[in-house]
C-alpha cells in the first residue's frame, strides 16, 4: 500500500487533477468530498471520457467521471484486497481506517510484494476480457 494518498477534491477540474497526478507521479487519485471518499479517477479516465469526448478538462470536474468506489478497511487481509481487485477487475484499491483514507493498493505494489504464482493469477483475472 501506498501510505498517505492524496484526494483530488470533488469540485476540482480535470485538469486540476491532471496537475495532480503530474506532479504526484501517479496515475490515479481518490476522489473526496468534504474529506469524504466519493470516487477515484484515472489519466485514462481524463482522456478517454472527457477528451476523447471534446469535453474540455478545464470545466469538467472531478466528481462527473468518479468510477465506481470500491475499497478496503486497513486491517483487511492481503487475499481480501487481492480478491476484491480481481473480482471487480480494479488496478487500485484504496485503504480505509476510520472512514478516512490513509493508503491506495496499486498494481505495483501486488507486483512488488507477492509470489510470481500469485502475481500470474492476480494479472489473469485483472486482465482478462470483462
Amino acid at each position: 500500500m501506498h501510505k498517505g494518498a492524496q484526494c483530488v477534491d470533488a469540485e476540482k477540474s480535470l485538469k486540476d487533477a491532471a496537475v495532480m497526478m503530474r506532479d504526484l507521479e501517479v496515475g490515479s487519485l481518490p476522489i473526496c468530498d468534504h474529506d469524504r471518499l466519493t470516487g477515484i479517477i484515472t489519466d485514462r479516465d481524463i482522456v478517454i471520457k472527457c477528451c476523447a469526448e471534446g469535453r474540455d478538462p478545464s470545466t469538467v470536474k472531478a466528481r462527473e467521471l468518479a468510477s465506481r468506489l470500491h475499497w478496503v478497511d486497513a486491517d483487511a487481509e492481503i487475499g481480501d484486497a487481492l480478491h476484491m481487485m480481481e473480482d471487480h477487475k480494479i488496478r487500485r484499491l484504496p485503504v480505509l481506517e476510520q472512514k478516512r483514507l490513509v493508503g491506495v493498493i496499486s498494481e505495483a505494489d501486488v507486483v512488488r510484494n507477492l509470489p510470481e504464482h500469485e502475481i500470474a493469477e492476480f494479472c489473469d483475472a485483472v486482465y482478462s476480457a470483462r
